[in-house]
């Protein structure tokens, strides 16, 4: 096995083919995982237009790519899943039956240790430093739209009817309820993106768009389109005007949930529970086999999913003074975070106090 470590820019146009038909394939081979639309070549290349370090190992059998490893790597040789922070699927793409050594994997690419917080299931050699491992819902739409909505009233029948009834008097006092599951204007991804800023600092979460390369990336990836892979930006309109928003990623197969939002003046109507049942019956429509709503303990994940996936994070490393280092400082972060949200009588508090704490940020 030949493993060779490229910018973003010097992969071939041959290997970004073949790292797809990877995806492509993943469903036929048994790794559905694999077709995540954070695990593309296209995700991988906008992250490196917008952040240094962004590197791609191929591992080569026979002279043929086998597999594809994209990280980000520090001059210190400390080494990050592409999008760390953003990115909630990562891993290596492979081809049925490839193995290897995570260890020799890192030394080749110049690592001494390489962290994650998403990783994808199946990833063995990587899954030996994992220090926790967490739901990821999705909703199945690969039987059609009827089958899933059917299945939804079987489980959750007063949500289900609750949330037809709240689309219904949205179109009764705002005006007829209209959805593009495609909308191609920037504008509005634009106005999405002020209702998740102020979302995020209304409950005093770290605000993502506040970082100039996370918005250069989103407006990237929605100008990203091709039969294997498109930025979707969903919208909900009522009356004209748009109530409701989502902007994912997709492949052939799978359509990743990434960033919701709503105006809080519709709040009452539940905007963004009826935009993603819409999601789920236009994503069905285009073939798509399940949408990934993400790593994260939401009241509305629960409400729609039909099953989990799991995600896990942690890090991988070598023997190596670097790495000591990096675990010494991020292990306490991570297990306090953790401990936080997975015990509910910690979770509450903090949560009352990061809300009350956003609400005075924004009157300020």
């Amino acid at each position: 096995m030949d493993i060779r470590v490229y910018r973003p820019g010097e992969l071939s146009t041959a290997d970004r083919a073949a790292w797809t038909a990877l995806q492509s394939k993943a469903h036929l081979n048994g790794s559905p995982e694999l077709a995540n639309p954070f695990l593309s070549p296209e995700f991988t290349l906008a992250v490196g237009r917008c952040r240094r370090g962004v590197r791609i190992a191929v591992a080569r059998e026979d002279g043929e790519p086998a597999a594809f490893f994209p990280f980000q790597r520090s001059t210190t040789g400390v080494g990050r899943a592409v999008g760390l922070g953003v990115s909630d699927c990562q891993g290596l793409v492979h081809r049925p039956g490839f193995t290897w050594d995570a260890q020799d994997l890192l030394r080749e690419c110049g690592l001494a240790v390489w962290e994650f917080d998403h990783l994808v299931e199946g990833q063995r050699p990587f899954e030996t430093g994992a220090s926790g491992s967490f739901a990821s819902p999705v909703m199945d739409v690969d039987q059609g739209y009827e089958t899933y909505l059917r299945q939804l009233r079987a489980r959750s029948p007063k949500f289900t009817r609750t949330t037809l009834a709240k689309e219904r008097r949205l179109g009764r006092d705002a005006g007829e309820v209209r959805y593009v599951h495609d909308e191609r204007d920037p504008a509005v991804l634009r106005t999405l993106m002020d209702w998740k800023s102020a979302q995020y600092r209304r409950t005093g979460r770290s605000d993502r768009f506040a970082h100039a390369w996370i918005n250069h990336l989103a407006l990237q990836l929605f100008h990203t389109r091709s039969e294997s892979f498109a930025g979707i930006l969903s919208v909900l309109y009522a009356g004209g005007k748009p109530v409701a928003a989502h902007f994912g990623l997709r492949t052939e197969r799978v359509l990743a949930c990434w960033f919701p939002a709503y105006d809080p003046a519709f709040a009452k109507y539940s905007p963004g529970l009826i935009m993603h049942l819409r999601m789920a019956e236009a994503a069905a429509a285009d073939g798509i086999a399940y949408l990934d709503l993400g790593r994260g303990q939401k009241e509305y994940k629960d409400s729609l999913k039909t099953r989990e996936l799991s995600v896990s994070e942690g890090w991988v490393t070598r023997r190596h003074p670097v790495a000591v280092g990096h675990r010494a400082r991020r292990a306490p972060v991570r297990a306090l975070r953790n401990m936080v949200l997975s015990r509910p009588e910690f979770f509450e508090p903090a949560d009352r106090i990061l809300k009350r704490m956003g609400k005075i940020r924004s009157i300020r």
